[in-house]
């Protein structure tokens, strides 16, 4: 049976987790906090550093560069120094700005992942709600290389989520989140190309509530995806479309993305959200706190970080 502990205290909207490999820690962000936090489990210690007045909704480390991360920060993609120990953060450069036209002023980047070769992918949301969690179909899906080239995959975008790569299958899993379905397409990791979407769960045939937010992938190749406003995570096999194989109730409401850790890769870790919705108030300490979950009978892969050629 699957063991869930609370591991810290709240933040306003916690996301985009990534195990480091390396430290053996967490990185994670706190959209609305604009702060980036670093947890060890090790040693229990969280780290956190303020990001400016600007909105980072994703923290990648650079590969075989210690101590730099690539963040977004509104709808700039930028290198940052952090020693992760301090407060102190530095702007190195800024690797890429994307709709800079009046009609997008309102546009941020949300969840960011790396495909096995180092390359980010990013997408953006429109922050105007016209109801709650209703945004206008302005977001795109954008990718950017090694060499600092930006490519644009997808548009008219409503909430761009969680992404997860399977290499042998080579497929990229996406999230639009108001389109309530998982859905997947051909990746061709060379040239950096997606193609052929097609659905592979839809969360109305399964009576999921909630909206799909962030997601991950496990060494078996199934789905782990966090259920936002439905409190639980949901296990999916998208070689079999449709197919739901397990559902992990969690004891808050706003599941908001998750990604395997640990010395053997076989612990859940998950973060979660305190935002304010249709006036409900969700009181720390367990809304926006991150979380752990044991036993899962489940491992993960080692997550992508980005990579540059020729700094």
């Amino acid at each position: 049976m699957s063991e869930i502990e609370r591991l810290t205290d709240s933040v306003k909207l916690g996301e985009s987790p990534h195990w480091d490999i390396e430290s053996q820690s967490l990185f994670y962000v706190d959209i609305l906090g604009m702060a980036i936090y670093k947890y060890t489990p090790s040693t229990k210690k969280l780290t956190k550093a303020s990001v400016g007045l600007n909105l980072v909704s994703f923290i990648i480390p650079v590969q075989d560069e210690k101590n730099q991360f690539v963040v977004s920060l509104g709808r700039e993609i930028v290198r940052i120094f952090w020693n992760s120990e301090t407060e102190d953060v530095r702007v190195i450069e800024k690797l890429a700005e994307v709709e800079e036209s009046r009609v997008f002023v309102d546009n941020r980047f949300n969840d960011g992942k790396c495909d096995p070769s180092g390359r980010l992918w990013a997408g953006t949301l429109n922050t105007r709600a016209q109801t709650p969690l209703g945004y206008p179909p302005k977001g795109t899906l954008y990718s950017l290389d090694a060499e600092r080239n930006v490519k644009s995959h997808v548009s008219h975008l409503r909430i761009s989520n969680g992404m997860a790569f399977d290499a042998a299958l080579q497929a990229m899993y996406f999230i639009d989140s108001a389109k309530g379905t998982v859905d997947r397409y051909d990746l061709d990791v060379t040239s950096g190309t997606i193609s052929n979407c097609r659905p592979i769960f839809t969360l109305s045939k399964h009576d999921v509530s909630g909206i799909a937010d962030g997601m991950t992938i496990d060494a078996d190749g199934n789905l782990w995806v966090a259920i936002f406003n439905g409190g639980k995570i949901i296990k999916v096999d998208p070689r079999r479309p449709e197919t739901l194989l397990a559902t992990v109730e969690m004891p808050v409401k706003q599941v908001t993305s998750l990604t395997f850790g640990g010395p053997d890769l076989d612990e859940l870790y998950v973060t979660t959200g305190a935002y304010k919705i249709d006036d409900e108030d969700l009181p720390p300490p367990d809304n926006g706190a991150l979380y752990r979950i044991r036993n899962v009978g489940a491992k993960g892969l080692p997550a992508a970080n980005f990579r540059f050629v020729n700094i």
